[in-house]
């Protein structure tokens, strides 16, 4: 543990060195978060580098250290010369009032993480929340699964096939267990450390892209705390009482609080709610997304800070041009989908920039005469995009080409569909027809702020219409095109283009404050705003808060260490397709088939595999040659393959030794087949 602390400090010491030198004239507060954000990136792409040529283990890692010495060495000599900004008072108020917020929901992302991965209980079972029931097993088995593996690996319940889904977070959390960590701490650790990057960093956005002290956490407020209008259908008619004359508003809330997905952010049957809560639904159980947020989130703080014709700084040029052409680069193994909305951000702003260069910029970010003249060169403007998006484009290539791409193709070839027009997201289901009217699903899922950012459309701000110019793209490629066999998966499009829009209804929603002023009974109504924007998201947050289900009990964690520390770490198992399986979970060892729970949205065809598991189990001496089809080491029957097939326990004990048993699983080591034979002599 003590070294993973250390081995993480270390690139966090290097992140914070790296900003110094290339960004010293930023506030300190957005230097120390590029900082410890650089300082993460590179512990998540350095070592896995180093495991292309070697193997994901300690060697790998030191290698991966001194390299960061090196590039932070590098830094220091190209490093802008011109003095640190200091922090001043100014900074010291923004911090206080950033952490009035950040604080809380850290504490809170922390006591999730707690309660949602693995909760130990008193009768030694692991637990896990509503939201991390169904993937968490799944980066579990990438976790454990890679440690020591020579990269590209393949996937630990599909082997054969590469490893074609972003994992460079959860390689993050195979370092952590690398270096003597728990898997818990591994998970936790990280995740909540991510979580808080990820607060910290809409809130530098904010400050950035909105007007003033309060928009900023209105804008994170509006992000995190997102919801809609869903608590409309769950307290329809629950102004009453019970026959027991208990009030039945009760009644609807126990269901929100105790049913499985009941919550009014995310009810897909029958009220087509889809808006999930980005902390519950998003930041908590999706691994993959979480890393590619705090590693990406810098990247558009970049983009703004870098081009915006008002604010850029040509003492960084080109400096901060190739660190966000690097940076960009980095982010298909960790988010694919990020680096794809940052793309089309980025050709969003530059568009605008060019059409409207040679223009100036007053203070308040509308075009016309002010103090802060742009270049009147659109080849110019053209020149910067290009450094960057060049760069990006050499380094991420090669990652898509190898994983992303491929995982592409195989969906078009395997039986879960592949990349094609589809209009409205998850409101027209495989493009058969729409369940709601267009603007009435957006209304109902995103609630009176979706209103607000159509309003915000019409008026006449350079700065708000720059913003529109860096969602639009983002939006009409969710809108338009499925990019995997899983359509709600576009939803990790539409929060990044969700996150321009919380900046531009905050500002929107800041001059109608102002316009208000004279009414006495305005307070009254940001109260009644305030309860319809957020009693959504706080009923989800609630419900998620007492969510509790058992993933793995004492027994099958007991199966999970057996094989984690008795078997060989290459060694192939025969089980079941249940997603709960300690084999790659708890032990990190290879299955033959996992479940189709992800393999199928993965693009895999799993049919002939599940039917051999289906012969094998019901059969195996008769079907001993699947053993070295798959070349398989152990077998493992625990109570879900005893459910799914009918178990020949004798035939079991012929073809393979019994090395583990207990109240919930046994472990067979596969006989060679001479020892078969001389059995059978």
């Amino acid at each position: 543990m003590l070294l993973a602390i250390a081995y993480f400090l270390a690139f966090q010491g290097l992140g914070l060195f790296s900003a110094r030198c290339l960004l010293p004239r930023r506030k300190a507060l957005d230097r120390i978060w590029m900082g410890m954000s650089l300082g993460l990136l590179e512990e998540m792409v350095l070592p896995a580098g180093f495991a292309f040529l070697l193997s994901f283990d300690i060697a790998a890692h030191l290698l991966a250290l001194l390299l960061g010495v090196g590039i932070g060495a590098f830094f220091w000599c190209v490093r802008d010369r011109r003095p640190v900004r200091p922090w001043d008072g100014e900074e010291t108020r923004t911090a206080r009032r950033m952490l009035f917020f950040i604080v809380p929901l850290t504490v809170l992302g922390g006591y999730l993480q707690y309660t949602h991965v693995l909760r130990v209980d008193e009768a030694g079972n692991w637990n896990v929340g509503q939201s991390t029931y169904g993937d968490l097993p799944m980066h579990m088995g990438f976790i454990t699964g890679l440690v020591g593996k020579h990269f590209p690996a393949d996937y630990p319940f599909y082997p054969g096939h590469r490893l074609s889904y972003p994992f460079l977070a959860d390689s993050l959390s195979s370092t952590f267990c690398l270096m003597g960590c728990s898997l818990q701490a591994a998970i936790i650790f990280p995740g909540t450390f991510m979580m808080m990057l990820c607060y910290l960093g809409i809130l530098i956005l904010g400050r950035q892209m909105t007007t003033g002290k309060k928009t900023v956490l209105l804008a994170a407020a509006l992000f995190f705390f997102n919801g809609g209008l869903g608590f409309l259908y769950d307290f329809d008619q629950a102004a009453g009482f019970n026959p027991d004359g208990g009030l039945t508003v009760l009644d609807r809330l126990r269901n929100i609080l105790e049913g499985y997905y009941k919550t009014p952010t995310n009810q897909p049957e029958p009220n087509n709610l889809r808006w999930s809560n980005v902390i519950c639904d998003l930041m908590v159980p999706q691994r993959t997304l979480l890393g590619g947020w705090a590693a990406g989130l810098p990247c558009f703080y970049l983009l703004e800070t870098l081009f915006r014709p008002d604010i850029r700084d040509r003492g960084e040029q080109p400096r901060g041009q190739i660190l966000l052409g690097f940076w960009a680069g980095m982010l298909p193994l960790i988010h694919t989908h990020t680096f794809l909305a940052l793309g089309l951000s980025s050709l969003g702003v530059m568009g605008y920039d060019l059409i409207h260069a040679g223009r100036r910029w007053n203070e308040g970010g509308s075009a016309g005469t002010g103090p802060a003249e742009t270049d009147r060169s659109g080849i110019r403007i053209l020149q910067r995009y290009l450094i960057y998006g060049g760069i990006a484009a050499i380094i991420a290539l090669p990652q898509l080409i190898g994983f992303t791409f491929a995982q592409t193709f195989q969906q078009q070839t395997g039986n879960a569909g592949f990349v094609r027009f589809q209009f409205n997201w998850v409101n027209n289901p495989s493009g058969h027809g729409m369940r709601d009217f267009y603007i009435w699903f957006y209304v109902k899922n995103i609630g009176l702020p979706f209103l607000m950012l159509l309003l915000a459309a019409l008026e006449k701000d350079a700065k708000q219409r720059r913003l529109f110019s860096g969602m639009i793209l983002i939006v009409l490629a969710a809108e338009l095109i499925r990019f995997q066999p899983n359509e709600y998966d576009n939803n990790k499009l539409l929060y990044i283009a969700w996150m321009y829009g919380c900046m531009i209804v905050s500002n929107w929603a800041a001059k109608v404050w102002r316009m208000l002023k004279e009414l006495r009974g305005r307070r009254v109504m940001a109260g009644g705003m305030a309860v319809m924007l957020f009693l959504s998201p706080a009923l989800t947050i609630a419900r998620e808060c007492v969510s509790s289900y058992q993933a793995f009990s004492r027994d099958a964690v007991e199966a999970g260490e057996f094989v984690r520390k008795e078997t060989e770490r290459d060694a192939v198992f025969l089980t079941g397709t249940q997603h709960l399986n300690p084999v790659f979970a708890i032990a990190g060892r290879t299955v033959v088939c996992g479940p189709d729970l992800w393999l199928y949205w993965h693009g895999f065809n799993t049919s002939e595999r599940k039917q051999d598991l289906a012969l094998f189990f019901e059969n195996p001496e008769g079907n001993a040659d699947i053993l070295e089809k798959y070349g398989v080491d152990y077998i493992y029957v625990s109570s879900y393959e005893r459910g799914d097939y009918e178990v020949d326990s004798d035939g079991l004990a012929k073809v393979g030794e019994k090395i583990f048993e207990n109240r919930e699983a046994a472990v067979y080591r596969v006989r060679k087949s001479t020892e078969q034979n001389r059995e059978t002599d």
